[in-house]
């Protein structure tokens, strides 16, 4: 993209008023996602044909984008509620619920376990929120009730968004800055960003403990948490500086292990729990029906072949390449509005991999999960209807709710106010702008709903502006994916996934309520040690 958009501040404000719709009408007014995300996309197609001189041409291009990127989520989210669905009617997660608590009598060990272990392990192979549709129900089948259900798989998955779903993100960074014309800035941007999500990881651990028992869960949960962070965010800063594709996936491998082992040490080998926790749902028992003798390895089996399908596609590179020949994607003309700016034409836009995308796995995991089940005589032959069924109805309120932030997302992004978000931050702040650079990060997954597509949006902009103030350009391009790594707690799009796959469809401006003041916390946080490190000392 090339853009001689003015960066007035009256443009400022005008790129800033849909986001400013989405929060307000979602966290002031607790509107639906299905209803808040039609009057964001309203208003910034009104704005964008106005103020940034967008044409027909080019709303139809990005809404075109929108609507293929939804699709691409959306191909996500029904498999991921057919999975739970199945497993729910064969009563899985009452058996995972009672053989974890065998394993891990600590219910706050538990709850680690799963929003930080097991979500944390899931977004090292896999990622397209993913993390949060499968993490949400296996909290609720604990005893979390379904709001900090997904509160906590959103940001027990966020934290390994950069290095996760074997690097993905990072690779979208490092092609959109150039790193690989030198080596040396390539570790050093890759040691930034490991240092700046390790403080993230750090939080989103303590905040687990203190969403479960405020001052007496930090207590009981901080040698645990201390440990995961370690080895989760440690590890990959570690791994990070000679394998990126691994960096995430080994460490979450180890942490998952480490918190199932926790169990069985002096700390956390005796029943603990907290009767009055305020995330937790007693009085509905964690929600499930009886499972009829279904052992623990059983009740796992659509997410064990899940896991095995996924490392086997991923990791098998003559495999890999076998699968993803097959592709498929549109073309679209090259887009301008009245200012110059220039979207370039391509000829096939985001194409789409089937037999390599996380829902292709998804479903194969949920097909053999029920064949199995039927075959062990735990569910009746013909469920698989009522539960396609359901999980039909489930993805439709997420289904407006996705396209409608992702037109909204391209649209803002195509005409231009995307990038003038992020010059002004950068023009009115000067060498202060260190304090910035996660937010910019974080903004753009919160409009993509996406860390990915956040370092595309913004990469190449943060290295420029780096340059620009005589910044360390590793440094600020570490806190670009860092913020976008601690953005994508936020994303709309996430958060609907999560709410749909929990059942509490119509609740997201309450889960995004509970993550955005953390999120914005943290790139604070970070922003602030950038500034401290690049400026003063």
């Amino acid at each position: 993209m090339t853009s001689t958009v003015p960066c007035t501040a009256g443009n400022w404000a005008a790129a800033f008023l849909p986001i400013l719709v989405l929060l307000v009408l979602m966290i002031q007014f607790r509107w639906r996602a299905t209803e808040a995300a039609p009057m964001g996309l309203f208003a910034a197609l009104i704005i964008a044909l106005t103020v940034f001189r967008a044409n027909s041409a080019l709303i139809a291009a990005e809404a075109a984008k929108g609507i293929w990127s939804a699709l691409v989520v959306l191909i996500v989210i029904w498999p991921a509620l057919l999975m739970y669905e199945i497993s729910n009617e064969a009563n899985a997660f009452d058996s995972f619920r009672s053989g974890i608590r065998a394993l891990l009598p600590n219910e706050l060990v538990r709850i680690m376990a799963i929003g930080l272990g097991f979500v944390g392990f899931l977004i090292g192979i896999t990622g397209f929120g993913v993390p949060v549709a499968v993490g949400a129900p296996l909290l609720i089948g604990i005893g979390v009730s379904p709001l900090y259900a997904v509160v906590i798989s959103l940001i027990g998955e966020a934290w390994g968004s950069t290095f996760g779903t074997l690097g993905v993100a990072w690779d979208a960074m490092r092609l959109a800055a150039g790193l690989d014309a030198d080596p040396q800035m390539l570790l050093n941007t890759a040691l930034w960003s490991g240092v700046f999500i390790w403080i993230w990881n750090l939080i989103v651990a303590l905040t687990v403990c203190w969403l479960y028992g405020r001052w007496q869960g930090i207590r009981k949960g901080l040698p645990a948490a201390l440990l995961v962070s370690l080895i989760q965010g440690g590890g990959q800063l570690l791994v990070g500086q000679f394998n990126q594709t691994l960096a995430c996936f080994l460490p979450t491998c180890a942490a998952l292990a480490v918190l199932l082992l926790l169990g069985r040490t002096r700390l956390y080998c005796e029943q603990w729990s907290i009767e009055e926790s305020p995330i937790m749902n007693r009085s509905a028992g964690g929600g499930v029906k009886s499972s009829g003798g279904m052992s623990m390895p059983e009740a796992f089996v659509p997410y064990i072949v899940l896991t095995v399908i996924t490392l086997a596609v991923l990791l098998i590179k003559p495999l890999k390449d076998f699968l993803g020949q097959w592709s498929f994607g549109f073309a679209l003309p090259e887009t301008s509005t009245g200012y110059g700016f220039t979207n370039a034409a391509v000829e096939r836009y985001s194409p789409l991999s089937p037999l390599t995308h996380a829902s292709f796995f998804l479903i194969i995991s949920s097909i053999i999960g029920y064949i199995y089940y039927v075959k062990k005589g735990l569910l009746r032959a013909g469920s698989l209807r009522p539960a396609l069924r359901r999980s039909v109805y489930k993805v439709i309120p997420s289904g407006i709710a996705v396209i409608g932030f992702l037109i909204m997302s391209r649209i803002m992004s195509g005409s231009g106010m995307t990038s003038v978000l992020a010059d002004g931050m950068a023009r009115a702040m000067g060498r202060a702008y260190a304090l910035l650079a996660p937010m910019v990060g974080l903004l753009g997954a919160f409009m993509t709903s996406s860390n990915m597509a956040s370092n595309i949006l913004f990469s190449e902009f943060q290295l420029t502006t780096a340059r620009l103030l005589g910044l360390d350009a590793a440094a600020i391009l570490g806190a670009q994916t860092a913020g976008g790594a601690i953005g994508t707690a936020t994303c709309p799009g996430n958060i609907t996934l999560g709410c749909t796959t929990a059942g509490i469809v119509g609740r997201e401006g309450e889960a995004l309520r509970k993550t955005l003041p953390l999120s914005i916390a943290a790139a604070v946080f970070v922003g602030l040690i950038l500034f401290v490190i690049l400026t003063v000392i």
